[in-house]
């Protein structure tokens, strides 16, 4: 008992904290909190405040705009965050109070598009920790937070320039890291961000060092090179200095398989490909990556000879759903197109069927766009990929009339993938999406992926340039070709922001509710319209969605079974960002924070806030999570309990059962066990479950004879537990399982067992040994109802 008392807690510590971008390694953006749910959603409020006071229009102080878009990280009790100008500030996750902080003195004067950082990475063995943070100028820097200061034994004292060895010879372009890196086993991992405006630039080369010393220790290039595995898409020497094909969003690690996804952007000049002709790999591929060699293991590309800068933007979400009564990794690719590819995350496979059709082609003289593209079966389309005349808006005569004008010699009704020609033409996604890097958050309980995206068109057009251009036509269109009119209100008919809950086994929509409104808009009486937004959600196991990212400078939380707005707070500034949420290890008390930044593309209010909510004081219930606190004042040697003799053999089966045997074929603990990833209870197979297999894989033995006769009689197995927990424990392996804990950890080296015996301890002793060793929580609270 002690030893699931003590592994319970490893993983809920884990589970309390968002150790990662998002959430987990895999960008689930998933927490298994409840303490706030639908019931009491309604009590939240601020507990905290904390501003960055970096603040930039662009204007006045900066040559540049910021934008706050970053994702706190919380571990061992402290959160990090990073901001515009790349600083790294440590946080007391339940005050709100500065610890301490890092400036790697970025030139404030340097004119970017934004001042932008939307996170940082971590990595710890043993008692080394160290925090990664990138910036825009190309610098990556492993900061030790014990000592506040970088790792002298990291690269150049601390740091590694990235520029070198791919931006030498461009040294007039921007280059460097807005996104965290990624951090799999014992290396980092490191993409770019970089101007795609110019064909020839720095590579896209994503590159991995090692954690300690930062030594260089493998490339991917990301436009192949000659000898390498997708040269032949790139005609002639077309590759050659390729700029764009790079990775400027988030990557996701399997830490298990030892495989990092990559979201590869759009091959440079965005817009005109006439001197790249052919598909153009790896540009606007999810590629998996072996994370020790860097080889790479499957790639699917899902825009061909990109001409419209859709990159793909979001982090790709690694997460398992059901296919045949079994689970299957998975890996979820969103994109600014609308489309959700799902991958089998082993093999590579579509888990929905894709399909190549024809597409319209390009007119402009020299181009040579794909004739087929890529479509997804299920799921359908989450954001509009087309329009006609129409259409065009009606929420106000003054924006209809304007709209109107702007397409008055315009191509309107042109489908998805049609090029850009030299004919003023609308096109759906516009160039922000669809989805942007906020991604989704995907619900394991119900298999729920939830997207949030605006419909925004853009409306450009193809001008020729003089000869001796870098290129032979470029785009041309008025706010960056944002289809929307001068109040900023999209020219379409609503709604012009979605958020969507789809159902990854069926590839069906569960549900769609509009997400934000222009309170101008609403107070004429208009039905609430969506806004643009830009920022990402997050799921609990509370039932709640918590989104901001809107143009309303609003916080909103959705039951994320119906789609019901519940609760809604106003922000100092938009949130364009994605939230996070955590346990406060000393309070007990749930918190969801979000960045306020405001400003980017869509706002012309700015702000350096991060906010906090919780419940506020009194509102928590009976039915809200268990308090997680450590208990401070009973130290764990205080208590022993009674000492087991192990092994402890038990019984013997009913129906004789070697688990080594079934694990030499390859099913692991949840094709038996379903619960052990997601439920309270990892539950025993009955009879159903094991015909499953055993209907096709006839295996002429006397227990396989006995099973299918029970089975016929539909008598179920009454197992002989090996491991029990007493009905006065609390355990949850899907708890365990969120927070990384192994089933070897609790149950021993099953998968090497033909008869189980108890291997491991499960005392009180052990399992509040194995906590404090795990630094979980250890209040009684945590394993027992003490009637509160």
């Amino acid at each position: 008992m002690i030893a699931i008392l003590l592994l319970l807690t490893v993983v809920q510590a884990r589970a309390e904290e968002w150790r990662y971008y998002g959430g987990d390694s895999g960008g689930m953006k998933y927490s298994s909190l409840r303490q706030i749910d639908r019931g009491n959603v309604g009590k939240l409020g601020i507990a905290w405040e904390f501003d960055t006071g970096e603040i930039g229009d662009g204007k006045t102080e900066y040559p540049s705009r910021t934008a706050f878009e970053c994702t706190p990280v919380v571990i061992d009790g402290v959160m990090y965050i990073s901001t515009p100008f790349h600083r790294l500030i440590a946080i007391d996750p339940e005050t709100g109070t500065e610890l301490w902080s890092f400036d790697p003195k970025f030139d404030r004067g340097t004119r970017v598009h934004l001042y932008v950082n939307r996170g940082v990475s971590y990595w710890a063995n043993g008692k080394t920790k160290r925090i990664f943070l990138g910036d825009q100028e190309g610098r990556l820097f492993s900061i030790d937070p014990g000592t506040q200061k970088p790792d002298p034994r990291f690269g150049d004292n601390g740091m590694i320039d990235l520029r070198r060895g791919v931006a030498d010879r461009f040294p007039d372009t921007r280059y460097g890291l807005t996104s965290p890196a990624a951090v799999c086993r014992d290396v980092v991992v490191a993409g770019s961000w970089t101007g795609d405006s110019e064909p020839k630039g720095p590579g896209g080369e994503v590159r991995a060092f090692d954690v300690r010393d930062g030594r260089l220790r493998w490339t991917f290039h990301t436009v192949p090179r000659p000898g390498e595995y997708g040269n032949a898409s790139w005609k002639g020497d077309s590759w050659k200095d390729r700029g764009g094909a790079n990775v400027w969003s988030v990557m996701s690690v399997d830490e298990k398989l030892g495989t990092i996804f990559l979201p590869v952007t759009s091959p440079a000049y965005d817009f005109y490909g006439g001197d790249r002709k052919g598909a153009n790999l790896f540009g606007d591929s999810l590629v998996a990556l072996d994370c020790g060699t860097g080889e790479r293991k499957w790639h699917f590309q899902t825009i061909h000879h990109n001409l419209w800068d859709w990159d793909l933007p979001a982090q790709p979400a690694l997460i398992e759903v059901m296919r045949g009564g079994s689970r299957v990794p998975a890996v979820a690719q969103i994109t600014k197109t609308g489309f959700v590819f799902l991958f089998n995350r082993l093999s590579g496979a579509p888990l929905f069927p894709i399909e190549e059709r024809a597409v319209p082609q390009s007119e402009i003289p020299g181009e040579a766009s794909s004739p087929t593209q890529p479509f997804p079966v299920r799921p359908p389309p989450f954001a509009r990929q087309s329009m006609s005349k129409d259409e065009i808006t009606m929420v106000t005569p003054e924006s209809r009339r304007e709209c109107l004008e702007m397409i008055q010699n315009a191509v309107v009704d042109a489908p998805m993938f049609r090029p850009i020609g030299e004919k003023l033409t609308v096109m759906f996604p516009g160039t922000n999406g669809g989805a942007n890097w906020g991604g989704g958050s995907f619900d394991p309980e119900s298999g729920t992926l939830y997207v949030n995206s605006m419909d925004v068109g853009a409306l450009f057009q193809m001008v020729k340039r003089p000869a001796g251009s870098a290129v032979s036509y470029r785009v041309r269109g008025t706010k960056y070709g944002r289809f929307w009119d001068s109040n900023e209100y999209p020219c379409q008919q609503p709604p012009w922001g979605t958020l969507t809950a789809i159902d990854l086994k069926k590839g069906e929509f569960r549900w769609r509710a509009v997400l934000g409104e222009f309170e101008e808009l609403s107070r004429r009486g208009v039905p609430k319209t969506g806004t643009p937004n830009l920022g990402g959600s997050i799921v609990t196991a509370g039932g709640l969605v918590f989104i901001a990212a809107t143009n309303d400078s609003k916080f909103r939380a959705f039951d994320k079974d119906t789609g019901q707005e519940l609760w809604v707070a106003l922000l100092p500034a938009s949130g364009h960002a994605t939230p996070m949420t955590y346990l406060g290890e000393k309070s007990g008390r749930q918190f969801v924070v979000i960045a306020a930044g405001g400003g980017n593309d869509y706002s012309h209010t700015y702000s350096g806030k991060l906010i906090a909510f919780a419940l506020e004081d009194g509102s928590k219930t009976k039915s809200l999570a268990r308090v997680q606190m450590r208990s401070e004042s009973t130290p764990v040697t205080a208590y022993k309990s009674k000492e087991e003799e192990l092994p402890g053999v038990v019984r013997a089966q009913p129906i004789p059962f070697s688990h080594k045997k079934h694990s030499v074929i390859g099913l692991n603990c949840r094709d038996c066990h379903g619960g052990a990833l997601t439920q309270e209870k990892a539950g025993l197979p009955g009879t159903g479950k094991c015909m499953t297999c055993h209907r096709t894989l006839v295996t002429d033995n006397d227990a396989i004879r006995r099973l299918s006769a029970m089975h016929a009689r539909k008598e179920e197995i009454e197992w002989v537990r090996v491991y029990q927990a007493p009905d006065f424990v609390f355990f949850s392996h899907a708890t365990h399982s969120k927070a990384g804990v192994d089933c070897s950890a609790c149950h021993g080296p099953v998968h090497e067992r033909e008869v189980l015996a108890k291997e491991v301890p499960t005392s009180m002793t052990a399992c509040m040994n194995c906590h404090a060793v795990k630094r979980a929580a250890n209040g009684c609270n945590v394993c027992h109802e003490l009637g509160r």
